[in-house]
């Protein structure tokens, strides 16, 4: 029997940050927010499922355009 747990400690998954000057203003937006502004562009509702992964996404990674 293994006694070696090879889970991670912490349940949150750690934030992404990725820059992007002059795509991204000086605000930060999330995946899921992105994800969601391309949907909306093709008429498409969210549903609770689809709240839920945006949050999920905003979550996991984030973009701005400020410098660090």
């Amino acid at each position: 029997m293994n006694s070696h747990n090879d889970e991670p400690t912490d349940s949150s998954p750690s934030r992404h940050r990725v820059r992007l000057p002059g795509f991204v203003g000086d605000e930060e937006i999330g995946l899921g927010d992105v994800v969601r502004r391309v949907t909306s562009s093709f008429s498409t509702r969210p549903c609770a499922g689809c709240r839920r992964r945006a949050a999920t996404l905003n979550r996991w990674m984030t973009f701005d355009g400020r410098p660090r």
